[in-house]
C-alpha cells in the first residue's frame, strides 16, 4: 500500500478520537487481547483440521463457539486423535493476528493444553434420538414402500451449486437412465438447512408422477452434516409416500436421515444407480440382441416354410395320385374282408342248420320213446309206495279220531278212542288193560 503525504481529515460532527492508522489499532487491539487472563474450557470440537505449523478446529457448546489454534508440535506430542463431537477441556488465552495489507486478519484462542473430557453433548443427544425414533418404529415405514425397478421421475433434493447435483447426473448418465429429473433445490449446510429441506421433499413428494426422491449431499465434517440429524427432518421422510434414498456424506459418515430413509448409499453416484435398478444401457444391447437373434430366427422359419410350400406347389398331383393309390388299396382290402366274412358267415350258417336239423330228428324219434319208458318206470315205483297195496295184503292201518296215523302202542294208549283202516272200510276200537311190550 502507497503512503500519502496528504492531510489526514476527521470526519466532521464526530466526537470520537482519530482517525489512528488500522495497523496501529490492530497491534493495540492485540495487545489488549493478550492481557485478558489464561483460562480453561470445555466444549465440543468441530471443523478439525491440519495446517502446515498449527492445527485449526472450532470448540462449540449450546451457547456459543471459539475458533482454536494449537501449535502442530505441541498436539502431536499429545498423542491424541481428535473428530468432530468429542468433548475436550482446553488451556490458553486470546490471541490475535493483524493482517496485512495482503492477508485477513484472524483471531483465535490460542491453545496450549488439551485433554479429551468425553463424547460430546451433540453426538450424545443424537444417539438419544436415535433410539428414541427406533422405538417409536419410525425406520421401518420408507423400507415397506416399494421401490419401481425403473422409474419413469425422479425427484432430487440437493444444493443447486452442489457436486452432489452433478454425480446424481453421471450416475443416471451411467445408468442410461432417459427419465425426467424434478429438482428441489434447498441449502444442505445450516441450521436453516434442514426446514428447508423438509419442504422440498413434501414438495417433490406432492408431485403424483414423482416415483422415487433421492436426497444428496458430498462430504463434510458432522457438523455440516448435523442438518441430516434434525428430527423434524427425520419425521417428515418416515411419512412420505414415496421412498426416500439417502446419500448424505461419505462412506463412514452416518446421520439420522440414512436410519430413517428407504435406503442409505455411500455416494450420489450410488443413490443415483439404487434409484434405477436397471441398467439401461445393459438391457438396450441385451434388447437389440435378442431382436436381432428373434429376427434371424424369423427368416430362417420363413425360409424353411416357403420351401415347404414351394415343394407342395412343384407336385400337387403327385400327392394326390399317392392319396388315390392309397385310398384304392384301402377300398380293395376293405371288398376282400368284406367278402371273406360273408364266406365264414355262410358256413357258420351251414353247420348250425345241420346241427338244428339233427336235433329236431332226435326229439321226434328216441326222445320220444326214452321218455316214454321213464314214465312208465315211476309208474311203476309211484304204484310200489301206495299205502292201499299194503292194505290188500292183509294189514290194517291204526288212526286216531282225527285220522292221524299211530305208529306205537303207547300213541294208541294215549289216544283211547281209534279207528282200524283196512282195505275196505274203517271200524272204530278202544284200548283196554295194559300194553303188552314183545
Amino acid at each position: 500500500m502507497s503512503s500519502s503525504a496528504e492531510p489526514v481529515v476527521a470526519l466532521p460532527d464526530s466526537d470520537l478520537p482519530g482517525p489512528f492508522p488500522v495497523g496501529s489499532y490492530a497491534a493495540q487491539l492485540k495487545a489488549r487481547l493478550k492481557q485478558f487472563a489464561n483460562v480453561q474450557l470445555i466444549g465440543e470440537v468441530w471443523g478439525f483440521r491440519t495446517g502446515r505449523a498449527r492445527v485449526y478446529f472450532e470448540l462449540r457448546d449450546g451457547r456459543g463457539a471459539l475458533p482454536c489454534s494449537m501449535w502442530s508440535g505441541d498436539f502431536e506430542r499429545l498423542g491424541v486423535t481428535l473428530s468432530d463431537g468429542v468433548r475436550v477441556v482446553v488451556g490458553g488465552g486470546c490471541d490475535y493476528y493483524p493482517g496485512s495489507s495482503t492477508s485477513s486478519p484472524a483471531f483465535s484462542f490460542a491453545v496450549t493444553e488439551l485433554r479429551v473430557a468425553g463424547e460430546g453433548d451433540l453426538l450424545a443427544q443424537l444417539e438419544r434420538l436415535r433410539r428414541r425414533l427406533a422405538a417409536e418404529g419410525l425406520f421401518e415405514p420408507q423400507k415397506q414402500l416399494r421401490r419401481p425397478l425403473l422409474p419413469k421421475t425422479i425427484g432430487v433434493v440437493t444444493g443447486e451449486r452442489g457436486k452432489a447435483r452433478d454425480d446424481v447426473l453421471a450416475g443416471l448418465e451411467r445408468r442410461g437412465w432417459g427419465g425426467r429429473l424434478v429438482w428441489g433445490f434447498a441449502p444442505v449446510q445450516d441450521r436453516r438447512a434442514a426446514p428447508q429441506i423438509a419442504a422440498a421433499l413434501r414438495e417433490l413428494a406432492a408431485l403424483a408422477e414423482v416415483e422415487v426422491v433421492i436426497v444428496a449431499r458430498g462430504g463434510g465434517s458432522l457438523a455440516d452434516l448435523f442438518a441430516f440429524c434434525d428430527e423434524a427432518l427425520c419425521r417428515t421422510v418416515a411419512l412420505l409416500r414415496v421412498p426416500v434414498i439417502a446419500s448424505v456424506g461419505h462412506h463412514t459418515d452416518r446421520t439420522l436421515i440414512d436410519d430413517v430413509a428407504a435406503a442409505s448409499c455411500s455416494t450420489p453416484t450410488h443413490a443415483a444407480e439404487v434409484a434405477v435398478g436397471i441398467d439401461c444401457r445393459a438391457a438396450r444391447v441385451e434388447l437389440t440382441s435378442e431382436a436381432r437373434r428373434l429376427h434371424a430366427h424369423g427368416h430362417r422359419a420363413i425360409l424353411v416354410r416357403a420351401r415347404t410350400l414351394s415343394h407342395l406347389a412343384r407336385a400337387p398331383s403327385a400327392h394326390l395320385e399317392r392319396q388315390r393309390r392309397h385310398l384304392h388299396q384301402l377300398l380293395r382290402e376293405l371288398r376282400a374282408s368284406a367278402r371273406r366274412k360273408a364266406a365264414d358267415g355262410r358256413a357258420q350258417g351251414s353247420t348250425h342248420l345241420l346241427v338244428l336239423r339233427r336235433t329236431v330228428a332226435r326229439g321226434t324219434t328216441s326222445d320220444k320213446e326214452r321218455r316214454r319208458s321213464e314214465l312208465t318206470r315211476l309208474a311203476f315205483a309211484l304204484a310200489a309206495h301206495d299205502p292201499e297195496r299194503t292194505l290188500t295184503r292183509g294189514y290194517a292201518l291204526v288212526e286216531d279220531p282225527g285220522g292221524e296215523p299211530l305208529t306205537s302202542a303207547a300213541d294208541a294208549r294215549r289216544a283211547g278212542d281209534l279207528r282200524l283202516r283196512f282195505r275196505d272200510g274203517r271200524l272204530p276200537a278202544r284200548v283196554s288193560g295194559e300194553v303188552e311190550t314183545p
